[in-house]
This record gives C-alpha cells, structure tokens and sequence, in this order.
C-alpha cells in the first residue's frame, strides 16, 4: 500500500504572486489568512524567490550569499535523497 502526500501544491506562477504581494508590504500574516496558506510555506517561498530575483539580477553575488545558495543546495540534494529512499521503501 502506498501513501500519498497529503500537501497542497502550488503553482510557481502562483507563488510568485504571493512573493509579489510580500515585496509591495502585504504582511505574511495577511498572506496566510487571505489565501489559507501557512505562514511558514510562505516565507520558505519569500526565501526561495529571493535568491531567484538576485540571480536573475545583474548584481554580482557577495560571499554570504553564494554560502547561502550552497547551503540551500544541499539541503535540497538531502531532501531529493530522503525522498528518493522514501519513494523505494513505498514501491
């Protein structure tokens, strides 16, 4: 028997609108209650996007934020690994 993901997904489309709406001064609290998105996916998203726009920006990147990226990169490989292993226990 398989179990599956009881978490909603969201579109990147829409995520960048709720990271839009974060950048013109709508709290995350307000986000949280008009949406009925929790307060910490939608930071995890704000942290996400940040470090998208900054890539995409033509501003060099300074050492705390190439330790920041490395950091979330391999947070994000240990997660691919866990779930990789998760995916083979339930198959």
């Amino acid at each position: 028997m398989s179990k599956t993901m009881t978490g909603k997904r969201y579109s990147i489309d829409f995520k960048e609108q709720i990271y839009v709406l974060s950048k013109q001064g709508q709290s995350v609290t307000k986000l949280s209650s008009e949406y009925g998105i929790p307060g910490d996916t939608i930071y995890k998203w704000i942290k996400e996007l940040k470090l998208i726009d900054h890539i995409d920006s033509d501003t060099p990147l300074n050492q705390k934020d190439k330790q920041a990226m490395q950091k979330r990169i391999e947070e994000l490989e240990m997660e691919n690994e866990i779930l990789k292993k998760a995916t083979h226990h339930f198959d």
